[in-house]
């Protein structure tokens, strides 16, 4: 193995470390917001449904994000991958220093974008994956709200002659299933983003072409979840507080109809387009959908603001993160 090929997939590896640390908690905060699952178990809990997300739902994301930009072959391009992915690693550990939820994702083909743009010019830039992109971040944002806050008055509408002990009881339940579904469709999402990347790393020191459709062995899927699980199970709670607590509180019915939507939003996504959504985003709009279904109120626009303007931040920031730290690597090495 060259020494370009190993600091590449140890980066890559820190930025899947990361994502379990910053990003992967957003799957479980409602869960544990709502007092349905401790912390512990909730991590235990999300490390077996991320593997089974990972698993069990092909490689269409994994190939958009491969496919995303372009910078060509031979043992340079190393260089850009690894650029863009501590460029990951420097925002997203900057933004969980601050409690900040930010999107994983977007760094992710943000950094991509800029380290393809700075090793081989605007040429690197794929428009036609792009346009998934753009499509994720529509869907991720308005349509999470939205049919969040439609599903949960729905709910609520179906439920309001049960007493509420009885209520919380069936929802508990129900977020139990509701939370494994969304840590299953994490690892579908975003764990399949970085195997994507995994997998163009070894093409690139191969020297081999990227395939329209990649294909993930069973080493790299088992790898990924190990360390998305180990990041999880370290810096999770402070996203988790920030998303589940601070952000919105929900009552129980409302954390299920927003786990259910998002998680929704994701697994069709994944399996019928490749379209890569943001964990964050989905499940940060989905819960203030629900939460604002009851009572506006009920939702701290101050810290959603907050939120939404790290993940408007996230694009530009690691594009030019990426694109600085490529150029650097391309000097020094």
């Amino acid at each position: 193995m060259s020494l370009a090929l190993f600091v590449a997939l140890i980066l890559v590896c820190a930025s899947i470390f990361v994502n379990g640390w910053t990003d992967a908690p957003n799957a479980i905060a409602t869960v544990v917001s709502t007092r349905v699952l401790s912390p512990r178990v909730a991590v235990i809990m999300a490390t077996v449904f991320n593997l089974v997300g990972i698993m069990c739902f092909g490689s269409a994301v994994a190939s958009t994000i491969a496919n995303l930009v372009d910078v060509g072959t031979g043992s340079n391009p190393l260089i850009a991958i690894c650029a863009a992915q501590l460029s990951i690693v420097i925002w997203s550990l900057t933004a969980w220093r601050f409690g900040i939820p930010t999107s994983e994702s977007h760094a992710l083909i943000a950094g991509l974008m800029g380290a393809g743009i700075a090793y081989n010019g605007l040429s690197a830039f794929k428009l036609a994956e792009f346009e998934k992109v753009l499509w994720g971040i529509f869907i991720s944002t308005v349509v999470g709200f939205t049919a969040a806050y439609f599903v949960t008055k729905l709910v609520g509408f179906l439920f309001r002659r049960v007493k509420r002990v009885k209520a919380n009881r069936i929802f508990s339940i129900g977020q139990m299933a509701s939370a494994a579904l969304m840590a299953t469709s994490h690892g579908a999402q975003d764990g399949q983003k970085f195997m994507g990347v995994f997998v163009l790393v070894i093409l690139l020191a191969n020297n081999q072409p990227v395939p329209a459709t990649v294909h993930i062995d069973l080493w790299i899927m088992l790898l990924c979840s190990f360390v998305m699980a180990v990041g999880t199970s370290i810096g999770g709670y402070r996203i988790i507080k920030t998303m589940g607590i601070d952000m919105v509180k929900l009552e129980k019915y409302q954390g299920f109809s927003a786990e259910i939507v998002a998680s929704l939003c994701m697994l069709i996504t994944t399996v019928y387009s490749g379209i890569p959504l943001s964990t964050t985003n989905t499940k940060g709009t989905a819960m203030m959908g629900a939460g604002a279904a009851r009572r506006f109120s009920d939702v701290n626009w101050g810290i959603a603001k907050e939120m939404v303007m790290a993940w408007v931040l996230t694009f530009p920031a690691c594009m030019v993160l990426g694109y600085i730290m490529t150029k650097l690597f391309i000097l020094i090495f």
